[in-house]
């Protein structure tokens, strides 16, 4: 069983109340928009990551985390990427990303919001686990945790909700 943390946009800045979710993690997934490396050495120095670079990200996280993340879970193919828009308003990068890789959960960033949905047309799970950091518009910080079984069953998703640090 894979218990998995997700985040997004923390924008230089690992909020101390989310340790405890990566804690009970066996993985964090980082769908971009880091900031400062730091918060990814702070990250893995609790948990393996897998995480993408965002339009925000630096020369430095560019070398460590690519634009795409493709790799399989207990059977469920998952993509990772920063910028996708959400089904029926994909951008055209991720759209092409999508229909070649064909994942079963698709993972971005960058809106700020939350969002979980069904593709039905390209048959798979959206998650955009909206903004963790202080920085933007968002009025609560926001993470997902989800499971991937050892029979490849996505279950017990939950979302984090942290009212906001000003």
């Amino acid at each position: 069983m894979a218990k998995i943390l997700i985040l997004s946009d923390t924008h230089s800045y690992l909020d101390p109340r989310l340790e405890k979710h990566i804690q009970a993690a066996n993985q964090v997934w980082h769908a971009g928009d880091i900031g400062e490396i730091k918060v990814m050495d702070d990250i893995e120095a609790i948990k393996p990551l897998i995480a993408v670079h965002g339009n925000i990200d630096d020369h430095i996280v560019k070398a460590e985390y690519p634009l795409n993340q493709i790799f399989s879970v207990n059977g469920k193919k998952v993509v990772i990427t920063h910028i996708a828009g959400y089904p029926n308003r994909y951008k055209p990068r991720a759209l092409e990303l999508i229909r070649q890789e064909q994942p079963d959960l698709f993972i971005c960033g960058h809106s700020h919001i939350l969002k979980i949905m069904f593709d039905k047309k390209l048959n798979h799970l959206h998650i955009n686990p909206g903004a963790a950091g202080k920085r933007g518009n968002h009025i609560v910080q926001t993470a997902i945790k989800l499971t991937i079984t050892k029979l490849g069953e996505f279950k017990d998703l939950q979302i984090i909700e942290l009212e906001k640090m000003l």
